[in-house]
């Protein structure tokens, strides 16, 4: 009797241990969008829902089970046809903190605070929908203020532009929401609640918790303001990712951070996609580039997550970080294993260059990059599994898709030095860049891998002025990635000509601009 009853205590005990180690709940049609199972509303089967490792799918009842531990968001991975609701300030709800501790109470910045004890059901509503396959993002990268007047800087120069907006159902911003003062995540995100549509965000380094010793707490500010750092959604044929790919502290030496994955991460990718069609484009969105070498991303998490990749033939990835706007393609050189090229777009910053350069009517700073693209944000448009990337200069007409650098006067019949330079901000090398002058034949130009003159003008202006500029001199300038350039003939006559740029980018789009420029006779004994 003493062993039968030692037996069942011991198997009571194990159930209940069992029991909250399991989270439990249902996805369900919220038909009538309060946020609430009412009696009437039915599950929904084969709906993913993920533990940020784990990923199952729900019964036919709509049920679903997961493994927890003490700190763990459960959230679910919105299906195609459905959306999630959204708070005030519309970020979609679509998850469940359990952190029965809460956040370490050392931190600077606040995370997240002790949760009840586990439900005894985490369910999640969906409401239907229409998601056409023909579609378009918002994306910024770096908004990244450092205080209340560059916050009113982006408000004014990035998000009163694009501010209920229409025709774009929701949009992202690949990390870097601040410059280090989380306090200032609660005012970022009024801020771009101003845009009008859902909005998902990525985790960047001037995001983290500094005080954390090691990197899976290094987002609980982030947490508490914005969900999970890792998660995933569809919306149409299109499968979106969202990581944090910043390793802190950097696993090398403990200090500062390295671009990066935790093997949970990678777990989360690949049992993610396990439930993802073939037929969709895979849009992956993170912080820091993939692009560099082993000092600044380490290099074997980016091939295990090449392998991961490898047999989805329609693939894209995001990134900003740099504050600088490139289109990078990895091949089968750089361990892409892929039936085509991976595209990664490092996105311009709505921040540019940190905020700086002279200060423009409205107030707010020019603030163009060091590579010479002006800041501003971007358009994904979508068509089923494929896609085209447009940017949109801030405070600019939407036709100004590049930047021409001409001599203004050339003498006549001399032979001169000037050259002729244009960066397209949205190009990369392969791009067909070409010109004519005075209507005359189309003539390729020369990819230029140098600094883009017309920036390098503008910090002159810095340093040549005799009295104080309003504004903050930019940042040194670096090799532009999508410049290119053509020497000026010196046969052409006197008077007035015109030079016509015209540029084929990637997605099969032609742009054109164009320049006039005087040749005038020489000075009489010169």
């Amino acid at each position: 009797m003493k062993r039968a009853l030692t037996f069942a205590t011991f198997f009571i005990h194990f159930g209940f241990t069992f029991s909250q180690s399991m989270a439990t709940g249902i996805v369900y049609h919220d038909a009538n969008e309060n946020g609430k199972k009412d009696g009437k509303e039915k599950g929904i089967a084969k709906i993913p829902v993920s533990n940020g490792i784990d990923v199952v799918l729900t019964d036919e009842n709509g049920k679903y089970q997961l493994p927890i531990s003490n700190d763990n968001i459960i959230f679910i991975i919105k299906p195609s046809g459905y959306k999630t609701r959204c708070n005030e300030s519309n970020l979609p709800q679509f998850y469940h903190i359990h952190k029965p501790a809460g956040s370490p109470t050392n931190f600077q910045y606040k995370g997240v605070a002790a949760t009840d004890k586990l439900p005894k059901s985490i369910d999640f509503g969906l409401i239907v929908q229409s998601e056409p396959t023909d579609f378009t993002t918002l994306i910024f990268g770096d908004p990244q203020p450092y205080d209340m007047k560059q916050m009113e800087y982006f408000e004014k120069g990035i998000v009163n532009e694009v501010a209920n907006i229409k025709n774009v159902p929701f949009g992202i911003s690949l990390g870097d929401l601040v410059g280090d003062n989380l306090d200032l995540h609660q005012p970022y995100i009024s801020v771009v609640r101003k845009v009008g549509i859902p909005w998902y965000n990525v985790m960047g380094n001037h995001d983290m918790n500094y005080e954390a010793v090691e990197d899976s707490l290094s987002d609980e500010t982030f947490e508490s303001n914005f969900g999970p750092a890792n998660y995933a959604f569809n919306y149409a044929n299109v499968h979106f990712i969202i990581l944090d790919d910043i390793l802190y502290p950097d696993p090398r030496d403990k200090k500062g951070y390295w671009g990066g994955f935790r093997k949970s991460q990678l777990d989360f990718i690949a049992n993610d996609l396990k439930h993802v069609d073939k037929s969709k484009l895979v849009v992956l969105a993170y912080h820091i580039p993939l692009q560099f070498g082993n000092e600044e991303f380490n290099l074997q998490d980016r091939q295990k997550f090449f392998d991961l990749l490898k047999d989805y033939p329609h693939v894209l990835t995001l990134c900003a970080h740099t504050h600088l706007q490139r289109n990078d393609f990895y091949t089968i050189e750089d361990g892409w294993q892929g039936t085509k090229p991976l595209h990664e777009y490092n996105a311009g910053t709505a921040c540019g260059d940190w905020f700086s350069g002279e200060i423009d009517s409205a107030g707010v700073p020019y603030s163009t990059m060091r590579d010479g693209t002006p800041k501003g944000y971007a358009f994904i448009q979508f068509k089923n599994n494929e896609y085209a990337i447009d940017y949109k200069v801030a405070s600019q007409n939407p036709d100004y898709k590049m930047e021409l650098f001409v001599p203004k006067v050339i003498p006549y019949k001399k032979r001169i030095t000037s050259e002729v330079y244009v960066n397209f901000f949205m190009g990369n090398k392969n791009d067909k860049v070409q010109s004519r002058i005075d209507k005359g034949e189309w003539k390729d130009m020369t990819y230029a891998d140098k600094e883009d003159p017309s920036y390098l003008a503008d910090l002159l202006k810095w340093d040549l002025s005799d009295t104080l500029l309003t504004g903050r001199r930019g940042s040194n300038a670096v090799k532009c990635t999508h410049l290119w350039k053509r020497t000026v003939p010196s046969d052409l006559t006197i008077g007035t000509h015109t030079i016509e740029i015209q540029v084929t980018d990637y997605f099969g789009r032609v742009y054109t601009e164009e320049r006039s420029f005087n040749v005038i006779e020489n000075i009489k004994g010169k």
